[in-house]
């Protein structure tokens, strides 16, 4: 049985409103993107593109497995049965896929599971974080024109490398958006792109090192009540136009005439909201869009930054426990890199998709209280039963991945006992290169 096929006919109880795992990527969906992007599979191939998207899926479900496995571990076969298909076969079919048809998947999916989620809100606002993080491609040709590496005082990286910036809502961990390129194009470059389909109603964390006077007003000023809130980065010069309180100030922020020139929607003057409050007895002041004080009252506004962490366990999930720790991704080429990399985010959103299901089953648990790595074992492990289980039995195997949920539940967090401190500098010496012997 295909894993496509056994996905359709699987059903949860009737408490989660969810009727199938076909609900999740149905393929009427996975058509529709191919069609769009021109990779329809019109005749019999030995790989349908159906079925090599799930493949580019199960790359990242499956890590530790090699294609071959994977794409037995698929029952992605041959036309007349054969259950073989050769390396260079899968490769050549991913090449024909690109990485368009998964990025539109992507972004029809979340879109689609956003919409049932129904996440909780502050203040009618839903809470999203942004923030970047590096991947790294291996040492191919291909690989190193296309992106580039970083590099110290002790040469260039091993590793070509890609830089993404990723939305996520924080309190489900799903994704919403993301943009990736080569890691020498700046984190601000990236955020821009995602503006444009940022939801309405909305605050987004950021982190002070995307503080742009055009970036923050050009995302406050499109769409409807898009705010967004960040720490006051230091040595940030500005006027007091307005005291709310004795913590609670507006201010005046002054844009330069180098940043009204990359950004010409950008005015001379924008007027923020600047909160202080003490923690430890150290002041932490925050810098945010949300203006109105009779919408927005100052109480939780500055705890909330601490919620922007969320999106740094994201990528910790992705990268240690659905990649299994394995940093570098597999494929040699730039286009399939990128293929890749929306398999991982689509694979990733599948797996928290589940995890908003399992929170439903349970009184006053959000999903980001339920362990990734507790939850995504059990999903890929009962997803690697289904080929060996008869269509009778895949309701009993995946209903157990909702009454299971509450083995996930992750204890109450600790208060950080130690305070935040550099760690020490790495070693200063040059490296010891190895001698080449030449023997005769």
């Amino acid at each position: 049985m295909q894993l496509s096929s056994a996905l359709s006919q699987v059903s949860l109880n009737n408490f989660t409103e969810f009727t199938g795992l076909n609900e999740l990527l149905a393929p009427e969906l996975v058509a529709d993107a191919l069609s769009q992007t021109g990779v329809a599979t019109i005749r019999k191939r030995k790989l349908p593109m159906e079925q090599m998207v799930w493949a580019v899926i199960g790359m990242a479900l499956f890590r530790k497995y090699s294609m071959r496995q994977l794409v037995n571990q698929l029952d992605i076969i041959l036309p007349n049965g054969t259950p073989y298909v050769a390396p260079s076969a899968v490769t050549q079919a991913r090449k024909k896929l690109g990485h368009q048809a998964i990025e539109t998947i992507f972004n029809q999916t979340q879109s689609l599971w956003h919409e049932k989620s129904e996440h909780p809100t502050w203040c009618g606002l839903s809470l999203l974080g942004v923030d970047g993080v590096v991947w790294r491609t291996p040492d191919s040709k291909e690989n190193s024109d296309h992106f580039a590496r970083t590099s110290n005082n002790h040469g260039k990286a091993s590793y070509p490398q890609v830089r993404m910036v990723c939305q996520i809502e924080l309190t489900s961990h799903l994704l919403t958006q993301s943009a990736f390129d080569s890691v020498d194009v700046n984190e601000m470059h990236l955020a821009e792109k995602l503006i444009k389909d940022t939801p309405d109603n909305s605050l987004t964390l950021f982190d002070r090192g995307f503080y742009s006077l055009g970036l923050l007003n050009r995302w406050h000023s499109t769409g409807i009540s898009r705010h967004w809130l960040m720490p006051l980065k230091k040595n940030t010069q500005y006027e007091v136009v307005r005291s709310l309180g004795r913590q609670d100030k507006i201010i005046r922020l002054t844009a330069c005439p180098q940043a009204r020139k990359k950004f010409p929607d950008l005015p001379e003057y924008i007027e923020a909201r600047l909160l202080t409050k003490k923690i430890n007895g150290k002041p932490r002041q925050i810098l945010t869009s949300m203006t109105d004080v009779m919408r927005f009252p100052p109480a939780d506004i500055v705890d909330l930054y601490d919620h922007r962490w969320e999106i740094e366990l994201g990528f910790r999930e992705m990268k240690q426990s659905l990649l299994d720790s394995q940093f570098t991704l597999r494929s040699n080429q730039p286009e399939l890199i990128k293929q890749e990399l929306w398999g991982i985010l689509l694979a990733y959103n599948l797996i928290r998709y589940q995890m908003v299901l399992m929170a439903k089953s349970l009184d006053g648990i959000h999903p980001n209280q339920l362990s990734f790595h507790g939850a995504s074992m059990h999903i890929i492990y009962e997803l690697t039963m289904l080929p060996f289980c008869s269509p009778g039995n895949i309701p009993k195997y995946v209903m157990n991945i909702t009454k299971s949920a509450k083995q996930f539940v992750l204890p109450a967090r600790r208060e950080r006992c130690y305070p935040r401190e550099l760690k020490c500098s790495k070693n200063g010496y040059p490296l010891k290169k190895r001698k080449t012997v030449h023997l005769k």
